[in-house]
């Protein structure tokens, strides 16, 4: 491959990392109450999603197959729809 295409695989790499380890995070942080209370699975389900889909970016860093799909589908769907309803539910409005 040249020289742009290795670069420009690295940066979406590094940057599905960056989005997984967010979610991570952020799911670490959350209260366990707060799941249950928007309707969705447990935070240890999430813990162990967003968890493994930070690992799946750190191992393989690359965003082609399947794995690298399946890892920022993980921690977009956390962060466009879990944490925005736990926001709401966390901040009492």
């Amino acid at each position: 491959m040249s020289f742009l295409t290795d670069w420009i695989l690295w940066i979406i790499g590094f940057g599905t990392l960056v989005v997984s380890a967010w979610a991570f995070i952020d799911c670490i942080r959350a209260r366990p109450d707060a799941f249950p209370a928007i309707g969705r699975q447990s935070k240890g389900m999430w813990l162990a999603l967003t968890g493994g889909a930070t690992l799946v970016s750190l191992a393989t860093f690359s965003p082609i197959g399947i794995l690298g799909i399946a890892s920022i589908v993980i921690a977009g769907v956390y962060l466009l729809d879990i944490r925005p309803k736990i926001a709401e539910i966390t901040s009492g409005r």
